[in-house]
């Protein structure tokens, strides 16, 4: 199985939270038209001003996706299993 990767995007302000959960709409309706494999987006909150969407990618996606999307950063998605 080839590694995934978390493409991130950061949002700070105090609507930051509104924003990533919104971006998280946007980041799985491009799942859905380009009909991308891997379906995991979400978004996270840190602090009042500090929130973060992202979309995991398999790693041979990711330059395309990455140069279409924009993300401020990405890192080496590991799934926390529970």
């Amino acid at each position: 199985m080839s590694r995934q990767i978390k493409l991130i995007w950061d949002f700070r302000g105090s609507v930051a939270n509104e924003i990533a959960k919104h971006h998280q709409i946007h980041l799985k309706d491009f799942i859905k038209a380009e009909k991308c494999v891997v379906n995991i987006t979400g978004y996270e909150t840190f602090n009042e001003i500090h929130s973060i969407a992202f979309m995991v990618v398999n790693e041979i996606d990711m330059v395309a996706i990455r140069d279409a999307l924009k993300p401020n950063r990405a890192e080496v998605f590991e799934e926390s299993i529970n």
